[in-house]
């Protein structure tokens, strides 16, 4: 049997390739206008700043649409679901494609990033489909292809738009590769959400449930903080990188530009691994090294911030931090029973992309009253604040009695005896036999094995 059946054994075949492309091609739809913001703002005769608004509106779309979307995939029928987003995703490319403002284009990039949250519902659908020990493997995958798609479609329409002269091209064609999945993926999805407890919950008792997650589930807040803020340095350099390439001393064009996407593949494929590192040493420590490769990337940026190879080096070390401390955060809120795992991902990657569109607004805007150092600065205040969290987080994890009900680095996916309903107060202790072992001896990060 293939690693990809094994992952999956009662999924069709192919499911884990055409999940992880249709993420890739989805979650392109946010970040592909970055590269092209140059060109929008010389199109509309605008500021940087003002054209920066349809990066925001992109970032703040998604958080809107995790919000009032994605926990439908705990009860809805997902291909049918799968199907009006990707449609309605479609359209909206379009009509950005063709916006006579950059009004009415931010309010396409809303639009189309609300509806764009695909990868936020085969997430927990994919983890509630794996095999018993494999769930790590299947987000790793999955988390892998976010990151490839964020960062491969800045190439894509850079180059596009270096070659048609027009920053619209980019648009037109993310409209037809997300229409194409539509031939695709509701064929590959589940007809509802597996494993539950058989109760089909309404829309308002979805939303309403959502606000009580977070006291409830201390890896889900612990989770959230380390995302926001490392993706609010990530986006926030993103976001600046095409002005800054397209100045003196540097002054390259669109299609250079874009390319630093492709530069950071090598970055996000190595954090293809971080599920199975976070599975047998602790989310903990594959966060603190996704802290670290951040910092090195923000200080190489700092230092050596004219320099294509310094800046090449330091894509692919923020590629990999983000990437691996994506993974490592969704491996530890997916504890929760497949009842609430869809609104447990709601609540994580709202505060992930809210995090993210901070951090785009405040890079605009340092950058535009700074230049290039203090955009970096910014994103070296969120990395900051990341690493109290982290420390806080791992000083109480350590003062925690062995065998407590919820340790916040449990690791309890497919197969794990205990299960949580969507209206539990509590939670027992879901860790698996190996992090009970690991708990008791007193050491997070030892693998026991």
């Amino acid at each position: 049997m293939t690693t990809a059946a094994a992952a999956m054994p009662n999924a069709k075949r192919g499911t884990i390739p055409v999940f992880a492309a249709a993420t890739a091609v989805t979650v392109s739809n946010i970040y592909f206008t970055q590269p092209l913001l140059e060109q929008i703002a010389r199109s509309f005769h605008i500021s940087a700043a003002a054209a920066g608004l349809v990066a925001t509106a992109g970032q703040i779309g998604y958080a809107l649409g995790i919000v009032a979307i994605v926990p439908l995939a705990d009860g809805a029928k997902l291909r049918r679901l799968s199907a009006v987003l990707l449609t309605v995703t479609t359209l909206a490319l379009v009509a950005g494609a063709f916006a006579p403002s950059i009004t009415l284009l931010s309010l396409a990039a809303l639009i189309l990033s609300a509806t764009t949250v695909i990868p936020q519902v085969i997430m927990p659908t994919a983890v509630a489909m794996a095999a018993k020990g494999q769930a790590g493997r299947v987000l790793g995958a999955i988390g892998t292809a976010l990151t490839l798609g964020a960062l491969v479609s800045r190439s894509v329409s850079g180059v596009l738009a270096e070659i048609t002269g027009t920053w619209r091209a980019g648009f037109l064609f993310s409209a037809v590769a997300t229409a194409a999945l539509l031939l695709i993926l509701p064929r590959y999805m589940p007809a509802k959400a597996g494993q539950g407890t058989g109760e089909t919950l309404g829309y308002r008792r979805l939303l309403r449930s959502l606000p009580a997650l977070f006291p409830r589930y201390p890896a889900l807040r612990i989770s959230a903080a380390l995302g926001g803020l490392v993706f609010a340095a990530f986006s926030g350099f993103w976001a600046v990188l095409a002005f800054h390439l397209t100045e003196q001393p540097i002054g390259l064009g669109a299609a250079a530009v874009g390319l630093f996407g492709i530069a950071a593949v090598p970055g996000a494929l190595a954090a293809r691994y971080s599920g199975r590192m976070a599975d047998r040493w602790g989310p903990t420590v594959v966060n603190a090294a996704s802290l670290t490769a951040v910092a090195l990337a923000l200080a190489l940026f700092l230092i050596a911030g004219d320099s294509l190879v310094a800046l090449f080096i330091g894509v692919n070390l923020l590629g990999f931090g983000t990437t691996s401390g994506q993974i490592a955060n969704q491996v530890r809120v997916f504890t929760a029973g497949p009842e609430v795992r869809a609104r447990i991902n709601t609540l994580y990657m709202f505060s992930v992309f809210a995090g993210g569109a901070t951090g785009t607004a405040v890079a605009g805007a340092l950058f535009a009253a700074y230049g290039w150092s203090g955009a970096i600065a910014g994103g070296f205040g969120f990395l900051g604040l990341a690493v109290v969290v982290l420390a806080l987080h791992a000083a109480g994890t350590r003062r925690k009695p062995a065998g407590s009900a919820l340790a916040d680095d449990s690791v309890s996916l497919p197969g794990a005896r205990a299960r949580v309903s969507s209206d539990s107060a509590s939670l027992p202790d879901t860790r698996s036999p190996g992090d009970r072992v690991r708990a008791g001896v007193g050491s997070e990060g030892s693998s026991g094995r």
